[in-house]
């Protein structure tokens, strides 16, 4: 009996697979056939169901000239790329985070951080190529259809085999980097079709290449560097050699010379453009957690790290063991939240009390998210909204965090303080150099402080000892 199921089991799953190897279809960009499970409608819905959902995540950032400009070069890449017919939408997300990414469908996003870093169009182009070439060859389709079909053979392993049962959490781990690699060769693949996307709209690709040494430098700023073999992408420096030699190659293919670089022209079109965190947004100051526009203050606990998006502030230690959480609550009253917050997680509630908080009414909940995961949670109303905290540790260790969760909620207040709720952000100067000089001369002759030289070199895609011309434009910051 028990083989005859499993023989059944192992029919089912194979009658599944070759079901699967018949959903062939042509890659746009190599020509070839090969497995794909989503199809190029489904790649269209996926894009539309979450591009409101970057949107709500982060928040657009409002420049409408670099929003055309975006738009103009996008639209003409995307026409002149291997899926035209695609309706190409382009987003900068309000976000100082280097980045930038694409959804299946069509969508491009740039973060403000990363336009704040390039230092030409030909630098952005190289990079919008590089995107539009994951959409063009369905980079995320390929990828969800190979986890789908590794699932199944794993499932198969698993069903017919205990010794490999008992080893399954190691070969989910060997999966992973298996994905890893694919994933680094798509990266590759987009490598390339940023050159030639690039190339075809009339920008040097080289350029491309270089600011893969502005991604090399952050990343080492910020002691975020990780081996080649653990990285998703391809490590910056084999990046800057490999598109250096990309971009020689599609030159002389094309015979295209005088390619467009346009430094002047994109520098002056970020001037002013808002750079690091914006304090607007909500910001940390000697251990207190200060947001201008909604003006509300609250303590952090000491040494722990904020993350703050547009939908949500996260606070937690570095070992990750407990973490805050503030969201806005949805309902009308806090009664209507706390059961909307309890049925959204099917908490198990302990105790549930009416409590104020400076003179906001407040709902205090002690609840366990499951077994091994318990959380304190306060909904307070405040100005016309219900924020809702939430501090959750592993049930044991719980106790031990509670009166730090309880600290932080306790104290939320309204903010008065002028100089709190003025505070402005930091923005990109673009300065003419007055003399020839070196960077970290020209630099110092714009008053930077001499603790972010290295930052702004960064910044300017330059090391502090390049000498600039008289009459060059560079990046500064000021408020």
């Amino acid at each position: 009996m028990k083989n005859t199921t499993l023989r059944i089991r192992l029919l089912a799953i194979f009658i599944v697979f070759a079901t699967f190897l018949i959903s062939c279809a042509v890659n746009p960009v190599t020509g070839k056939k090969e497995l794909m499970l989503i199809s190029k409608s489904q790649e269209k819905a996926m894009g539309l169901a979450y591009d409101p959902q970057v949107i709500a995540e982060f928040g657009l950032y409002d420049d409408q000239k670099l929003q055309n400009f975006i738009n103009e070069k996008g639209k003409k890449m995307g026409r002149l790329s291997h899926r035209p017919e695609l309706d190409y939408q382009f987003r900068i997300l309000d976000s100082p985070v280097v980045n930038a990414f694409a959804v299946p469908g069509g969508f491009v996003y740039f973060t403000r951080g990363i336009m704040a870093h390039f230092n030409n169009e030909a630098e952005f182009a190289g990079v919008l190529g590089h995107e539009i070439g994951h959409i063009t060859a369905r980079h995320s389709a390929r990828q969800q259809s190979d986890q789908i079909l590794a699932q199944v053979g794993f499932m198969a392993a698993m069903i017919a085999s205990k010794d490999f049962r008992k080893y399954s959490d190691l070969a989910q781990t060997g999966l992973g980097l298996l994905f890893l690699k694919f994933s680094r060769s798509h990266e590759s693949q987009s490598d390339k079709l940023g050159v030639e996307y690039s190339t075809k709209i009339g920008y040097d690709a080289h350029e491309m290449a270089n600011f893969f040494q502005t991604i090399g430098r952050l990343q080492d700023q910020s002691g975020g560097s990780i081996p080649t073999f653990l990285s998703t992408h391809p490590d910056p420096g084999q990046r800057y050699s490999k598109v250096h030699e990309m971009a020689a190659k599609e030159q002389t293919k094309t015979g295209k010379t005088n390619l467009s670089v346009e430094r002047d022209d994109y520098l002056r079109m970020i001037d002013g453009m808002v750079y690091g965190e914006d304090p607007r947004q909500g910001y940390v100051e000697g251990n207190v957690f200060y947001h201008p526009e909604l003006k509300f203050q609250f303590p952090v606990p000491a040494s722990w790290q904020t993350v703050n998006t547009n939908s949500h502030v996260q606070i937690a230690p570095k070992d990750g063991k407990a973490a805050i959480i503030l969201t806005i609550a949805g309902g009308n009253s806090l009664e209507e939240a706390a059961r909307g917050a309890i049925a959204a997680d099917s908490l198990r509630v302990i105790s549930k009390n009416n409590i104020n908080v400076n003179g906001n009414s407040a709902i205090e909940i002690t609840a366990d998210l499951n077994p091994q995961v318990r959380l304190l949670m306060y909904l307070i109303q405040y100005n016309g909204l219900i924020y809702k905290f939430t501090g959750l540790s592993e049930t044991p260790s719980f106790n031990s965090y509670r009166n730090t969760f309880t600290s932080s909620f306790k104290n939320f207040k309204a903010l008065t303080d002028p100089s709190k709720i003025n505070v402005q952000p930091e923005k990109i100067a673009i300065k003419t150099v007055a003399r020839d000089a070196s960077l970290a001369d020209a630099l110092r002759s714009f008053n930077m402080p001499s603790n972010r030289m290295e930052e702004l070199a960064i910044l300017n895609g330059m090391k502090l000892t390049d000498q600039v011309k008289k009459g060059m434009l560079i990046k500064t910051v000021e408020k």
